[in-house]
């Protein structure tokens, strides 16, 4: 591991500057991916900026919806009444990731920072453009099975490895940020960037800039809603595909919904064409069916050492499919 120096400011505000002030420096709050890659080697920041006490670990009512500090545990958030019953789709995801022990220590904040879990990224002796722009991508080519299907560039074909931030990116939510330049809500579709030519970016966010809190808007489809995550183990292991998806029904058709894929793309995938095929339709297999074809249309496998994972499309076509089904079996029951 590389040395650095730690710093504990006494505010957000300070931590930010603190981060801001020096290029290599970074922030260190619940911890849970950020020692990893030291110990690896992935990550060698001359400085760490400690943020614990200095974010909201409350959970508040605003508008209809939630305001969740960043500081709040993934633990914290899955347990919430509220959160259980007005968006159940996000307390599932919370609970399928990780750990119990992980989840104790994991922030709200933190969890959509994370990144990739590619065995190349994570190996300091591999070619990884994410990790060293410009030096190539091992997986094209090797190990592809965890890789993406949507969205990837000749520059890199990795995951997104989050589930809270997949239902976050379903649920329509927004997310709060200071920085250098004070502040802005960025929301929570647009937080995560597609690889193109520059992989080593992940997200949105500018060097410096601290997520504070993440709101919870009351969407018309939060409270009939459900995560699925597809994976090789029934616990602690990564999506291999998963989906978010809320909806509302009137009068017998879908009245509106949101959908998001996990575990197929560089970010949380919001399937907006599966979206159009299905509001103002009657549930059913077919029309479920439709609405996976258009999303899945550009998908693109990739070969690889271990067999690659063309898999994958018609995994994400049948879990998005099932879970429709599953949220619309009382409507078609009638």
């Amino acid at each position: 591991m590389k040395p650095f120096s730690y710093g504990k400011p006494a505010t957000a505000a300070e931590a930010v500057l603190a981060v801001a002030a020096e290029p290599s420096a970074m922030f260190l709050a619940g911890g849970t991916n950020l020692v990893d890659h030291l110990k690896l080697g992935v990550a060698r920041p001359d400085r760490l900026v400690d943020l614990t006490g200095l974010l909201s670990t409350e959970i508040r009512e605003e508008d209809g919806g939630l305001v969740i500090g960043a500081g709040v545990r993934n633990s914290d958030l899955a347990a919430d009444q509220r959160v259980r019953e007005r968006y159940p789709a996000l307390a599932e995801a919370l609970l399928s990731g990780a750990s119990p022990q992980l989840r104790n220590m994991a922030t709200v904040g933190g969890n959509p920072l994370q990144r990739t879990r590619c065995v190349y990224f994570q190996d300091v002796t591999t070619p990884c453009n994410k990790r060293s722009p410009g030096s190539g991508c091992s997986a094209l080519g090797g190990y592809t099975r965890h890789h993406a299907i949507l969205g990837a560039s000749d520059q890199c074909v990795a995951t997104h490895p989050s589930d809270m931030a997949v239902a976050m990116a379903m649920l329509d939510a927004r997310v709060q940020v200071i920085g250098p330049s004070g502040e802005r809500a960025v929301p929570f579709p647009e937080l995560h960037r597609l690889p193109g030519e520059h992989p080593e970016r992940d997200t949105v966010l500018e060097h410096g800039e601290l997520i504070t809190d993440i709101t919870l808007p009351a969407t018309p489809w939060s409270r009939r809603s459900a995560y699925r995550k597809v994976r090789d183990r029934a616990s602690y292991a990564f999506a291999l595909v998963s989906v978010a998806v809320g909806l509302s029904i009137k009068d017998g058709e879908i009245e509106d919904v949101g959908i998001a894929f996990g575990g197929v793309a560089h970010k949380p995938w919001r399937a907006r064409r599966a979206e159009e095929v299905l509001r103002g339709a009657r549930p059913s297999a077919d029309v479920f069916r439709a609405a996976a074809d258009a999303e899945l249309a550009e998908a693109k496998a990739l070969d690889g050492l271990d067999g690659g994972n063309a898999f994958k499309i018609p995994l994400a076509a049948r879990t998005l499919a099932a879970v429709l089904r599953d949220l619309t079996a009382e409507e078609r029951d009638r």
